[in-house]
């Protein structure tokens, strides 16, 4: 039986430990996260595993209600150190789950504790952990990972003061644009007050987004990003959009549909004139329990996989651009089982590409079925890789678990004589880390 959590973890053979070797020390570009930089700006201290911890990860929440963990314990007002022994005690339920492997992960690489966590494990646990976090700030972490490069998810109307660089590690914006896209009558006031100027029209409004991705692009920004339900169904012309635009309000949905199309659209164009790569986030439904968003808020694990996305919408949005329009673009599906199809369709339009496998398939299988569809049906040597997604400044330790599958899947083929090594580990480089290094330097024009 092999070590628990031991160096071979997902290393079934001799080719994959080698492809391993050549990749597990490579710096990290998390190129799409939601961790805080004022924290990083900060050096915010990390005194307390179940602060680190179970603060703000909806994957733990989500979990812990899945056991029946009551929510005084999760969102609510129970010591940190109450939260992480009702967490300790629901791990060893979670067989299969990415988060057995992240927390066994994060403990044995970032505290040195080796030991299954549990109810039993639970108080030696926590104790050991929190005196290693003594003195522990954010910038030892980012060192410790060898993060070379954060990608913030930031509003167009942020100031984004807190970006910049921090020792090793450059800390960029992401131009994330979905209020905006919403159309909501608060935020674009709040919009008027960050430009300075009223915005009456479409036209108002398209000049706004292209002045503060100017400014995003000014400090740094190489990456925007989406997060929608789905590609719409049909896209008008200007001046139906520009009428739409103007009755937002009394939209219907198919309308406000069309009207987020053309918008969306006419962002992509912008990307591509100003150098910055696209991220499509879609197939998911928000917030679906109505009273626990009352009580809880957003990103708070009640969010769901949605309908698969109808390859036929997305063909009909990537048909609005000419390749010489199109940026580099990204796409991330909640629900895989369109995978295989999305991925033949980045065959078919320049700049296209399936992102790493996403949430709720960030698993072992996610993440096998991900290469999988990519390599049969795209060009796995083109990938981008893993990104952490996360909160958390300790969640880091997904990189590994992620190259490990990555050397495990290539090195398989390599075994079976199917795939020659040398080259798996070139891919494996390229996948890791060359091929995202590469767009961020080409400003995401390839």
């Amino acid at each position: 039986m092999q070590e628990f959590f031991g160096e071979e973890l997902f290393l079934s053979c001799g080719s994959a430990k080698r492809i391993y070797s050549e990749i597990k020390d490579l710096p990290i570009i998390d190129y799409h996260c939601h961790l805080d930089p004022y924290k990083i700006r900060e050096d915010a201290a990390l005194s307390d595993i179940g602060e680190l911890w179970l603060s703000g990860d909806h994957y733990k929440w989500r979990a812990m209600r899945l056991c029946g963990v009551k929510e005084e314990y999760i969102t609510g007002k129970a010591s940190y150190r109450d939260k992480f022994i009702r967490y300790a005690q629901i791990v060893p339920k979670l067989a299969g789950n990415p988060l057995y492997y992240w927390t066994h992960l994060e403990l044995r690489q970032i505290f040195g504790i080796c030991e299954p966590l549990n109810g039993e494990s639970a108080g030696r646990v926590y104790a050991q952990a929190n005196e290693k976090l003594r003195g522990m700030t954010v910038s030892a972490l980012l060192k410790k990972y060898r993060v070379e490069y954060v990608a913030t998810t930031d509003d167009p109307c942020d100031d984004l003061a807190p970006h910049g660089t921090y020792g090793g590690t450059v800390v960029a914006p992401t131009f994330r644009p979905d209020k905006l896209l919403s159309f909501d009558p608060e935020y674009l006031r709040r919009l008027e007050r960050t430009v300075g100027y009223g915005i009456r029209s479409l036209s108002d409004l398209l000049r706004a987004a292209e002045e503060r991705l100017q400014y995003f692009v000014s400090r740094g920004c190489k990456i925007s990003d989406h997060g929608f339900k789905s590609f719409p169904a049909r896209y008008p012309d200007r001046k139906e959009a520009e009428k739409l635009f103007g009755r937002r309000e009394k939209c219907t949905e198919s309308e406000r549909s069309a009207l987020f199309g053309y918008v969306l659209v006419q962002l992509m164009k912008l990307y591509k004139k100003y150098g910055v790569a696209a991220q499509l986030h879609f197939a998911v439904t928000r917030n679906v329990n109505a009273p626990m968003y009352d009580k809880c808020g957003a990103d708070a694990g009640f969010d769901v996989a949605a309908d698969p996305q109808d390859p036929e919408d997305v063909i009909r949005f990537f048909a609005q651009l000419s390749d010489e329009e199109r940026p580099e673009t990204i796409l991330y599906t909640l629900n895989d089982s369109s995978l295989a199809s999305l991925a033949c369709l980045t065959g078919a339009f320049k700049h296209v590409k399936i992102g790493a496998a996403w949430w709720f398939n960030d698993t072992v299988q996610g993440i096998r079925r991900n290469l999988s569809a990519i390599a049969e049906y795209s060009v796995l040597g083109t990938n981008y890789g893993m990104l952490t997604d996360s909160r958390s400044f300790s969640s880091y330790a997904r990189f590994d678990f992620f190259r490990r599958l990555l050397a495990g899947w290539l090195g398989e083929l390599a075994e079976k004589g199917e795939y020659d090594l040398a080259a798996a580990v070139e891919t494996a480089k390229d996948v890791c880390y060359n091929n995202i290094k590469s767009l961020l330097g080409r400003g995401g024009d390839r």
